[in-house]
């Protein structure tokens, strides 16, 4: 579960982007969901929330976000120009007036030479042209990395709504 610090961000979130009459839609991939969910553990969030797309495979990023293959081989899956596609990938596919994304290497596994585990990248891309990128290095294992994330990406998102 989430910490409730988190929780709270996430009412604090929606009560701001309802308040505003806007939307969000969230695309994750270490994550799995976890910013969809923290989200939507709140009563009333379906005035805000529109959708979530769980894009843990390069496949589905491809298929659901329209990222393009070569952007992912090219620059890998965790990347700042994954995250900002992706983030730009569900506000179109979406229609809400801003999306939330993130990618990353939650661990154990899976670091690179220079992507080491704890690595994530962030985006937030509002439909008035507006992204926002995040990259930073979680310290802890996997369930704190993932948490950590979800806290970040929520933060990202209430500066691009404000």
């Amino acid at each position: 579960m989430l910490p409730d610090e988190t929780l709270d961000t996430a009412r604090t979130l929606l009560a701001l982007l309802e308040a505003r009459g806007l939307t969000l839609a969230t695309a994750e991939s270490c994550t799995g969901g976890l910013i969809a969910a923290a989200l939507t553990a709140i009563p009333g969030s379906s005035a805000v929330v529109t959708r979530g797309y769980v894009t843990y495979s390069n496949d589905a990023k491809a298929a659901m976000l329209g990222i393009p293959m070569g952007v992912i081989e090219g620059y890998g899956a965790v990347s700042e120009s994954v995250a900002r596609r992706m983030a730009e990938g569900a506000l179109r596919a979406s229609g809400a007036d801003i999306a939330v994304s993130c990618t990353g290497i939650a661990g154990p596994g899976g670091a690179t030479p220079g992507k080491p585990v704890g690595l994530v990248h962030m985006g937030a891309a509002r439909r008035d042209g507006r992204t926002t990128l995040l990259r930073r290095v979680f310290p802890g294992d996997r369930t704190a990395v993932r948490a950590a994330t979800v806290a970040a990406v929520l933060e990202l998102a209430r500066g691009l709504a404000e």
